[in-house]
């Protein structure tokens, strides 16, 4: 006789010796029910209780408004305090004669260490502070009125010493009493239509960009009437009063026939903050050491 219950019971396509299945099927496909092995287990709960250990002994758990500290009161923003700490002591003799020494005397051949951590800082410091402005590579954005400071057009001088003074003072800045300080008119409505596109021409014309000939003659005179006080007669400008020159291809805002109207009518106003209230001395002189040597300026 028949056992129909145990016959229900036996799977058909196990072999002998096969351990039992999970009981599930998926398409056909069974799963044998084979426990993992005891070493493998036993990992496995060995990392679970480290893992709650080190939540307990380190920071790990976050907060409103701070993770939780940890029994052993590790901290690496402790740490790396300690390590600027650790190199601000290492550096202090050279930081204190950087913002002492003359800043033309600080040369490689000179001064090579004291050059070097100069150069280096003031590396790390533009990354920070100016590169947001001027550019990575200190090219500056001319769309927005940032300066290239590559090049050898310097307005109030691109010598050492006039850097650490812009640096330190800025531009136009309403925080500073020394900051640099030069304003241009706008002439939108003191100059007709006819005019400002006269002197438009008379600037493509001295800076030998293609012009209406005719146009350029009639605005010598607007210029010299206008803008000659700042920007000389020849438009060779003056760097000492923030005027710059119109007769070469540097162009701060662009110098097509669109941009230089649009400077003429509504001028410009750029401003640069000081950072005497942000940068230490030593960083303000490490900074001005680095742009200078990046082969702009004097």
């Amino acid at each position: 006789m028949t056992d129909h219950k145990n016959a229900y019971h036996v799977d058909p396509t196990l072999q002998a010796g096969d351990p039992e299945t999970t009981g599930h099927s998926w398409d056909g496909i069974k799963e044998f029910n084979n426990p993992l092995p005891r070493w493998w287990l036993w990992t496995f709960y060995a990392c679970i209780v480290w893992g709650l250990a080190y939540t307990v002994a380190y920071p790990a758990w976050p907060l409103l408004k701070e993770a939780t500290p940890g029994l052993l009161g590790f901290s690496t923003r402790a740490n790396v305090v300690d390590d600027i700490a650790e190199f601000d002591a290492m550096n202090a003799g050279l930081r204190q004669e950087l913002e002492t020494v003359d800043l033309a005397a600080i040369t490689p051949q000179a001064t090579p260490d004291l050059y070097n951590y100069a150069i280096q800082g003031g590396a790390a410091t533009f990354r920070t502070w100016c590169a947001q402005c001027h550019g990575s590579g200190a090219a500056g954005v001319q769309a927005a009125g940032y300066p290239n400071l590559l090049d050898d057009d310097w307005l109030w001088g691109g010598s050492i010493d006039d850097i650490h003074y812009t640096v330190t003072h800025g531009i136009r800045n309403e925080t500073d009493p020394d900051a640099r300080y030069s304003a241009m008119t706008a002439f939108e409505g003191m100059l007709s239509d006819e005019e400002i596109g006269q002197v438009v021409n008379h600037v493509l014309a001295i800076s030998n960009q293609e012009h209406d000939a005719g146009l350029a003659a009639a605005g010598q005179e607007v210029f010299l009437n206008n803008c000659a006080a700042c920007h000389g007669d020849q438009g060779l400008g003056d760097r000492f009063m923030g005027a710059p020159n119109l007769t070469d291809a540097i162009w701060l805002y662009g110098g097509s026939a669109e941009k230089i109207e649009e400077t003429v009518r509504y001028a410009r106003f750029g401003v640069m903050p000081n950072w005497n209230e942000r940068l230490s001395e030593a960083e303000i002189r490490s900074v001005a050491l680095y742009v200078h040597s990046l082969g702009g300026g004097e």
